[in-house]
């Protein structure tokens, strides 16, 4: 009898941790879809006399579009390949400045292929990948400074223009990109979704700051 019961408590302590995992599970997916849909649904004002095709699109996306965080590696097709859904900070990026008719993926890959010894070895690798190359902030970083579209980095919020591009560096190794706005507002993805996140700009430190003449 006493094995009995022991069994039973046994069992009954499994279905409830089962119970409440699957609970948080499900918490979790409806808070992720309310905060996607709050983002998908709020509508940002689009300054009308900010000329600047990044500024544009970025919001354009913003106002139409919701992707969920993932960065993780997935095959794509070359060039103009994208990920399925969703997206990490980067893919922001290459959205936006595929708008404006520029594919990172394509001229990273071009520019790695033939100067691969200037790009970052932080991932160990001895060739190009046309999967993820572009998608790798310091990648992006580098390209955007062999083409000099590098611009001083200030304290200044003034010298942050509507459609500049942005890296921080949130914690050490950790890098984050993003579109800038008006009103040190950023267009981002730092999970759990994309959207602009209001004054953003001097949130953590800055290490690139990049102009695009398009």
């Amino acid at each position: 009898m006493k094995h009995k019961k022991i069994i039973i408590l046994i069992i009954f302590f499994f279905v409830s941790v089962i119970s409440i995992l699957a609970i948080d599970k499900i918490y979790d997916v409806k808070i992720l879809k309310c905060i996607s849909d709050q983002s998908f649904n709020k509508s940002n004002d689009v300054n009308s006399n900010i000329k600047n095709g990044i500024y544009t699109a970025a919001m354009e996306f913003a106002n139409t579009t919701t992707w969920v965080y993932d960065k993780n590696y997935y095959n794509i097709k070359y060039p103009n390949g994208d990920v399925p859904s969703g997206g990490a900070c980067t893919d922001v990026v290459i959205r936006v400045l595929r708008k404006n008719k520029l594919d990172l993926q394509q001229l990273i890959h071009e520019d790695m292929i033939s100067n691969f010894s200037v790009y970052p070895k932080n991932w160990g690798l001895n060739k190009t990948d046309a999967n993820i190359d572009h998608r790798r902030v310091p990648n992006i970083m580098t390209y955007f400074k062999r083409q000099h579209y590098d611009v001083p980095i200030t304290a200044s919020g003034k010298d942050y223009l509507p459609g500049d591009i942005v890296c921080w560096v949130l914690s050490p190794g950790i890098n984050h990109i993003g579109i800038v706005l008006e009103n040190q507002d950023v267009f981002h993805n730092m999970g759990p979704t994309s959207r602009i996140e209001s004054g953003l700009l001097f949130s953590y430190k800055i290490i690139g700051h990049y102009r695009l003449q398009l």
